[in-house]
């Protein structure tokens, strides 16, 4: 190779490239990446090539909803025998079970051919070891039930390939998809397509508001890709997760980087934390109410039961008060005269109760103020367009 001479260089793979002119015995290991990956949703961060040993393929840091495990430096008792189940990923959120054989031995990251219905599917293996048993456990599955389907051996070659294949194929088909659904005039959307890792069965997801008939667009779809259709119906929450997306946060979506389920938000998360009931700050991308509205559901909760009823109403000489708001963090209390709800007036809390205590006794304190912190003004709104008159700099 002459000194000029530059290595071609495939986006998309890891490579070799010349790290000067002079010495070729120095290289550098560098990783490109194409613009959109189609394997990305499954955790990879370079596309598994057919004549590589693809060790490089799965990283944790490329893999979405990826698990950390914490068990793997500690030592087996002796008296307890390795599990022989695994965790297999493959698009998005989906992950298996599966029942390796006793002569296989796997290990994160590796590729393998799977039972499926019907044949077979490519999935890599995201969790081994004790961490299995404790998923199991929580997903409420028996270690010895019949469902747990089997692995078949580590992916061959052709495996691979057809792998490859029908992956790159994934977005072509859901746009083929839409067209034909499009001219049958159905109501629904199509947002992502799983092909199979033998390239005999694609799923496809889409989103409805209403019921809808599809068993023409399933003929259509089996004439038009050769494969086994399946259809199948998700919320708006989950198409969020599949496409992604940035939130109002500025963050990456939650739902597309770490969430595995989804919990019910409701409007009462957003009241218990004094939010403003706008639907256009509280809704997300998927148009629902954001899954945020509940971190924090449960601190607030806990902070609120030490807070005073704020239906009752404070009883002055100089005239009854009712609640505002409240401010949890500072803990205070803004409370407002019947006559003058203008006017806001923060007491503690240890001073509302005691003013309710009083009030229970029948005793009534002089007024409010006596035991404000902070008083807040109504002003009297100004126009601007007294100051803008064109004589304004002339004394300058």
């Amino acid at each position: 190779m002459e000194n000029n001479e530059s290595i071609p260089v495939e986006p998309g793979e890891n490579h070799l490239t010349e790290k000067t002119a002079d010495d070729t015995d120095i290289f550098e290991f560098r990783q490109t990446r194409l613009p959109h990956n189609p394997f990305l949703s499954r955790g990879c961060c370079q596309s598994p090539k057919v004549y590589h040993k693809n060790e490089m393929v799965f990283q944790h840091r490329c893999s979405k909803f990826d698990s950390y495990d914490w068990l793997k430096d500690v030592p087996l008792p002796p008296e307890i025998v390795k599990t022989d189940i695994i965790e297999v990923r493959f698009k998005n959120s989906r992950k298996d079970f599966f029942r390796t054989p006793a002569d296989l031995d796997l290990e994160i990251g590796d590729i393998v051919a799977v039972e499926a219905s019907p044949g077979h599917d490519i999935g890599i293996v995201s969790m081994v070891g004790e961490m299995v048993r404790y998923q199991l456990h929580r997903k409420n599955i028996l270690p010895s039930s019949e469902d747990i389907k089997k692995v078949y051996r580590k992916a061959r070659l052709t495996d691979i390939e057809k792998w490859i294949a029908a992956v790159e194929s994934e977005t072509t088909n859901m746009f083929r998809a839409r067209s034909i659904a499009e001219n049958l005039g159905l109501m629904m959307k199509i947002n992502d397509v799983e092909i199979q890792g033998d390239n005999t069965k694609s799923i496809f997801y889409y989103t409805a508001e209403d019921r809808v008939d599809f068993r023409e667009l399933i003929k259509l779809l089996a004439e038009e890709f050769k494969v086994r259709i399946e259809m199948r119906q998700i919320g708006a929450r989950q198409e969020a997760s599949r496409l992604g997306g940035i939130g109002s946060c500025g963050r990456e979506l939650c739902c597309a980087t770490w969430m595995s389920d989804f919990k019910s938000v409701t409007t009462n998360s957003a009241r218990v934390q004094q939010l403003s009931l706008n639907p256009q700050k509280l809704a997300g991308q998927c148009g629902k109410l954001k899954c945020c509205l509940n971190y924090e559901y449960d601190t607030y909760v806990d902070a609120l039961k030490s807070m005073p009823n704020t239906e009752l109403r404070l009883k002055t000489k100089r005239g009854e008060a009712f609640h505002q708001k409240t401010d949890i963090f500072q803990k205070l209390l803004w409370y407002s005269y019947i006559t003058d709800p203008g006017n806001l007036i923060a007491i503690s809390v240890d001073n509302v109760n005691f003013i309710v205590e009083e009030n229970k006794k029948g005793n009534t304190p002089e007024k409010l103020e006596d035991f404000s912190q902070v008083i807040e003004k109504k002003t009297a709104f100004e126009s601007g367009a007294v100051q803008d008159d064109l004589t304004r700099f002339d004394h300058l």
